[in-house]
């Protein structure tokens, strides 16, 4: 798995959440907010169920239009389609791309109130205005912006995961100033220093 300093942050919500919220992975397109949900989804629940919005189809896109009212229905269809058995407290759903259909991002808010599963969304460009016209933004969505990797988790893609450290220390007790005295402390013992 590729290691992602947001998936600690996750963890930390799923914990902290118990449920409450809804967490919503906002940022660019191909940073990889599919990739770390689908990651942390498979490591931290019993199961799970991706709904891409990008895709979706219109069987799926109708249990939102026509059954969101009976939620006993709608997590019945939704995991015969996806032929996932959901677990209550154990399972996720993710709702990835979803600015492709805020009908779902709207229905949070209830499905949260619900409380048998957690929700994960992701986002691409989710505050431009076009993305959430129309619709109540739930007040039950915790928000992580991604970016994609940085310097540290590019090392880590490469399997290094010493360099980094090394470039903290030199920071945090700069190499510079150490050599620096190294040098200040030879030229004071040079043989000209004693004529």
């Amino acid at each position: 798995m590729l290691k992602r300093k947001i998936y600690d942050e996750l963890v930390a919500w799923k914990s902290s959440s118990n449920g409450t919220t809804a967490m919503m992975i906002d940022g660019a397109r191909r940073v990889g907010k599919s990739y770390i949900a689908e990651a942390f989804a498979k490591a931290e629940y019993k199961s799970y169920i991706l709904i891409d919005f990008g895709r979706a189809p219109t069987d799926v896109l109708d249990l939102f239009a026509n059954d969101s009212s009976d939620l006993d229905l709608f997590f019945a269809k939704l995991a015969a389609f996806y032929a996932t058995p959901l677990h209550r407290r154990e399972s996720l759903i993710i709702f990835d791309e979803v600015q492709q259909y805020p009908r779902a991002r709207q229905l949070i808010k209830y499905l949260v109130a619900d409380g048998r599963f957690d929700y994960l969304e992701t986002g691409s460009l989710i505050r431009l205005k076009k993305n959430v016209q129309d619709i109540i933004i739930p007040s039950e969505e915790d928000h992580i912006e991604m970016f994609p990797l940085d310097f540290e988790e590019f090392l880590w893609a490469m399997g290094d995961e010493a360099t980094y450290p090394l470039i903290r220390h030199c920071f945090e007790a700069p190499f510079w100033r150490q050599a620096g005295a190294v040098v200040t402390a030879t030229r004071s013992t040079s043989p000209e220093d004693h004529e």
